[in-house]
């Protein structure tokens, strides 16, 4: 059986800390070449069957040097075909992701309908999409592959202040259903949904926290290097208690993901929306403090630390805002 530590080991000395926004194309392959795609595949369907804890083990490593291949929504849209009861092409396609052909899921919600045998729409928040051969687009209470090369089908990339990834939108224009593939519809598509939301708030949190913790540390060894009045920074009283209280925040964090990630049974609103809710806040608190704690040189584009903030803002409002999941675990608390 292999131990989380191994995975975390293995991730680290595949992207070693400080080499941050490692090229794409060839992170991408590595994670291929690595196996670990397989991670959270069934063992019955040809994976390893360790389980989202262990794929969010490497995501949290990945996160630590920004890791710029879209290892995320490739794991999301294999969990969503690998969980898919009906779905006649699921060995194909299992087998195509693994060898390394990247299929797309959307991090924020679609608006697509459905009518006259075509589809319209648009699709959000795709990751590197322009690398992808398929998107899996979940709406109109289906679960579809769509080739990005069909008739109708259109990328558009949508400007980010964080330069770790690319996003694009997919805008759908009277695409006829029979040039994609269906996944799941119905109440199956509506269950697939939901175990995909699970893995996806434990791989963003995952991200996050590993971010957090390099930012921390980025800062940590800059205080003790600066000196002021012939003294090293990290000899101040105040900037040790400042320190102190992100290296506290971190752990809250660290503490809560790994009582969830690892729970058999989970609420995907009351655990895992306000675990990664509360992780990517985390982050952002942590990278913008860490930016202030630098002084200037924080506030410049040459130095690494402002890559971690700007992700940790993309962050913030993948599978749910800040807000919407504050008001979601709110009125769960209400009803119970």
């Amino acid at each position: 059986m292999i131990e989380l530590s191994e995975l975390r080991d293995s991730a680290a000395k595949a992207f070693p800390a400080g080499s941050i926004l490692p090229d794409r194309e060839q992170s991408w392959q590595l994670a291929a070449e690595m196996g670990w795609l397989l991670v959270d595949l069934p063992e019955e369907l040809g994976g390893l069957g360790l389980g989202r804890e262990a794929a969010g083990a490497i995501v949290q490593e990945l996160g630590k040097v920004l890791c710029t291949a879209p290892l995320i929504p490739a794991l999301l849209a294999l969990r969503g075909i690998a969980s898919a009861p009906d779905f006649e092409g699921k060995s194909e396609w299992i087998e195509r992701i693994c060898g390394g052909e990247y299929v797309a899921l959307n991090m924020l919600p679609a608006d697509v309908h459905v009518e006259g045998g075509v589809i319209n729409g648009q699709v959000h928040g795709l990751f590197d999409a322009d690398m992808a051969s398929h998107v899996l687009v979940g709406g109109a209470g289906a679960y579809r592959l769509v080739p990005l090369g069909a008739k109708g089908v259109t990328l558009v990339p949508r400007p980010l202040w964080d330069e770790s990834r690319k996003v694009f939108d997919l805008h759908l224009t009277g695409v006829p259903l029979e040039a994609m593939t269906l996944v799941a519809e119905g109440d199956v598509a509506t269950a697939l949904h939901d175990e995909i939301a699970r893995t996806a708030h434990v791989l963003v949190a995952a991200d996050s926290l590993g971010g957090a913790a390099a930012a921390l540390d980025l800062t940590v060894e800059y205080l003790k290097v600066r000196k002021q009045f012939d003294r090293p920074l990290a000899m101040f009283q105040a900037l040790k208690h400042r320190c102190a209280d992100l290296k506290i925040a971190l752990t809250v964090s660290e503490a809560l993901y790994e009582a969830r990630a690892h729970a058999a049974a989970t609420s995907p609103v009351v655990d895992l929306g306000a675990m990664k809710a509360h992780a990517t806040d985390t982050y952002r608190y942590i990278t913008e403090e860490a930016i202030q704690l630098h002084g200037g040189i924080g506030l410049t584009q040459e130095y690494p630390v402002h890559h971690y903030m700007k992700r940790a803002m993309l962050n913030l409002q993948l599978c749910g805002s800040l807000d919407h999941w504050r008001e979601a675990a709110g009125r769960a608390a209400l009803a119970a």
